[in-house]
């Protein structure tokens, strides 16, 4: 995003909105984690310390298209996970950078059993 003011410019990185995203992703119910991609090998669990792996943006002046690849945890229904997720990754990115998100593509690459997750990532039931 690039806004002309009359003190300056504000240009907002692919790489904020990529950690923007990343972040609200791992926040939302039933994700268990972000995927490398297979083009790193096998599809990598992530914790929240590289948060945006998984996520690929293309950001204009005044709208983003958002591209994540996601891990869900198993017996979660997957379709309504996704739609939770591209939700929460729409508010927050529009609320932190006044961006108009055009689109949130999800692509689930995998399936995480409780006991193949690191600790941190345990689902836990409420």
């Amino acid at each position: 995003m690039t806004e002309d003011l009359q003190t300056g410019i504000i240009r907002i990185s692919d790489d904020v909105v990529a950690t923007i995203a990343g972040l609200a992703a791992l926040e939302t119910p039933g994700i268990a984690a972000m995927s490398g991609g297979i083009s790193e090998g096998l599809a990598k669990r992530l914790s929240g310390k590289n948060v945006q792996k998984g996520v690929s943006v293309e950001v204009g002046q005044v709208e983003a298209a958002i591209d994540l690849r996601i891990i869900v945890h198993y017996g979660i229904p997957i379709q309504e996970v996704c739609r939770q997720l591209q939700l929460n990754v729409r508010e927050s990115v529009e609320n932190m950078t006044g961006l108009q998100v055009v689109e949130v593509n999800v692509k689930v690459e995998g399936v995480a059993f409780k006991e193949d997750e690191p600790e941190e990532t345990q689902y836990r039931l409420k």
